[in-house]
């Protein structure tokens, strides 16, 4: 795999066992890459370690007053150099495309897993370890990736210079054997107390910035209260937490420094003093001293990649054990089949034993809103963790569980809006330019969602779109727009999709009553024939729905239409009108209650709520 071939068309499944099990994946998925990355390693350190041998035949020329040996040696330095200028080359090349093909592979995968969660995915990891796995992990990762082949060439050439030298000049040679594992194991010890160092200093600086990211967007309220000091003492204390932190950890790796630094030292001066001992005695000669010493010398290099693969590793295992984490989460327990056809037929929850009929416009009251919002993503699809009691049952449409469905499938069978939607940036046109049947324009998604009064303003916001709502740039979130702009533009986004089923989850409540009534009646004009399922408790919304569920601890315990529950359920009765617990408990006048009474105290409570 070659950078220009990214993306992958399938990143592959990976091992999510344990971190560990992850790395060796990773780096076995991309055998190909390593073994080119080995073999120009192995070509650049054996050229280099094919030096020593060539200064050493260049000094015993010279005192041998040998002209052609002089030469050999010459032509013998010059093939060296090119071939460690192309083996360095070559090595840097394959060992980067190794570094970026392995952190887009995972990327991928932590891509797809999100895609296929969904809002699910939040509720199982916290969304700021999902972005941190996607950012600094994923480079660590593929940094180990990166150094694993180039290390196996150090340690080759390791290898094979400790066994010349061994056979080149015994006496030498030995110490130099005896010492390179120690050189090269020295600092393991210390590297797991530094990464742990190192880790807590990230953390005390990732609750720094937070907590500065959370002063700064709530600065005006804190202004207002008088509070900018507080929080600033605040963030001074986190941000001397850090710098304690950061000390500490510089500290642990300067030791690390220190060690790499002394202990070579201490072998090339026992090298030098006892090989001079052995030239002066005369069992050895000048240039075979030269030649071990500079091997010696040389050996330095590649016992950097040693160094390096353990700091890696040390620093790339915690970073996979958090990828494994978010990889390991599934869709669901069972295996989706190979049918891509969209099923039919009424939307049904066996949990909640909610059933929204085919083609027709379904309302559920909720008290508790963050039930309301777990039942509306479970009916789109995104299940939740296993309980105690085993897997959570799927969502059944048309009878054809949405687990069993390809994610794609199940996508475009039913589409959830939460209560919180979220605009991206660009124009209006690219907004609404979002995968649909093609049943719905996006000018009638617009009117249905009373979208007017955006587009006026839209209009007249930018003159680079020549009065065009349509080119209009919506800035990142939907921050130039209102509460009640968003919701709407995000309601038609999801009306022009078409879907076989709408999960609307409170569609109108950043808009006043007058709108909300407008709106209302444009979904179920707009959607009319189609399944659709809001959760509201406004009787605006829920005079026009054909069936009003209402659920209580988790069951529905009623339906019907919204007057006969007005009529006939104290409990709905209590959550639409905003009854207190006395006033649901004393009886009211059913047979002389109209849709109007109903309607009174919620429209009070709505029109205080939009005059505050």
């Amino acid at each position: 795999m070659q950078i220009r071939d990214l993306p992958y068309s399938d990143p592959g499944d990976p091992d999510v066992r344990s971190g560990p099990r992850f790395l060796f994946w990773l780096g076995r998925s991309q055998l190909t890459g390593q073994l080119k990355s080995l073999s120009w390693g192995l070509l650049h350190h054996c050229a280099i370690a094919g030096l020593p041998l060539a200064v050493g035949l260049a000094v015993q020329a010279v005192i041998d007053d040998s002209g052609r040996d002089l030469v050999v040696a010459g032509v013998l330095l010059v093939a060296l150099g090119v071939l460690i200028a192309v083996g360095d080359t070559m090595l840097h090349r394959t060992a980067v495309t190794n570094w970026i093909t392995a952190a887009a592979r995972v990327q991928q995968l932590l891509a797809r897993r999100t895609a296929e969660l969904g809002s699910a995915l939040t509720r199982r990891v916290a969304a700021g370890e999902v972005v941190a796995v996607s950012t600094g992990d994923v480079e660590k990762i593929g940094w180990f990736v990166e150094a694993l082949s180039r290390f196996l060439a150090a340690l080759t050439a390791l290898v094979l210079i400790c066994v010349g030298l061994v056979l080149y000049l015994p006496s030498l040679g030995v110490l130099v054997a005896i010492a390179t594992p120690v050189l090269a194991l020295a600092v393991l010890p210390l590297l797991p107390r530094a990464t742990r160092r190192a880790d807590l200093q990230r953390e005390k600086a990732g609750r720094a910035t937070e907590l500065a990211s959370d002063t700064v967007a709530g600065l005006r309220v804190l202004r207002g209260i008088g509070g900018e000091e507080l929080f600033l003492e605040r963030y001074r204390r986190a941000s001397q937490e850090v710098r304690k932190a950061a000390v500490r950890s510089a500290r642990m790796w300067a030791l690390i420094s220190a060690i790499q630094v002394f202990l070579p030292g201490v072998l090339l001066i026992s090298l030098v003093w006892y090989g001079a001992t052995l030239a002066r005695d005369g069992r050895i000669d000048v240039g075979q001293l030269v030649t071990v010493y500079s091997a010696a010398t040389l050996m330095l290099f590649p016992l950097r990649n040693v160094e390096e693969i353990a700091m890696a590793y040390s620093f790339s295992r915690p970073s996979a054990q958090r990828a494994v984490r978010v990889l390991s989460l599934r869709r669901s327990s069972h295996a989706p089949s190979a049918d891509a056809t969209v099923p039919r037929g009424d939307l049904y929850d066996p949990v909640t034993g909610l059933m929204a009929p085919q083609g027709l416009f379904t309302a559920v009251v909720c008290g508790d809103p963050d039930e309301a919002g777990r039942l509306a993503e479970r009916l789109g699809g995104h299940a939740e963790p296993d309980d105690a009691s085993g897997p959570v049952p799927s969502v059944l449409l048309g009878g054809v569980p949405l687990d069993e469905l390809p994610l794609e499938t199940a996508r475009s069978a039913v589409l959830v809006q939460d209560k919180d939607p979220v605009l991206l940036s660009g124009t209006l046109r690219e907004l609404m330019d979002v995968p649909s049947s093609g049943n719905v324009t996006a000018e009638d998604a617009l009117a249905a969602a009373r979208c007017g009064d955006v587009l006026d303003a839209l209009s007249q916001a930018s003159v680079d779109a020549d009065g065009e709502p349509m080119n209009t740039r919506i800035t990142e979130r939907g921050r130039s727009l209102s509460g009640g702009q968003r919701q709407r533009l995000a309601l038609a986004r999801s009306l022009v999709t078409d879907p076989e089923a709408l999960v609307l989850d409170e569609p109108t409540s950043a808009v006043d009553s007058h709108t909300e009534a407008r709106v209302a009646a444009g979904i179920e004009q707009l959607r009319r024939g189609r399944t659709t399922v809001a959760f509201a408790s406004s009787p605006l919304l829920l005079d026009l729905a054909d069936r009003v569920v209402l659920l209580r601890g988790g069951t529905v315990v009623a339906a019907g239409t919204h007057r006969e529950l007005l009529r006939h359920e104290p409990l709905y009765r209590a959550v639409v009108t905003r009854e207190t617990e006395d006033e649901a408990v004393a009886p009211a006048a059913q047979d002389g209650l109209t849709a109007a009474d109903g309607l009174r105290p919620a429209l009070a409570v709505e029109e205080i709520e939009e005059r505050a």
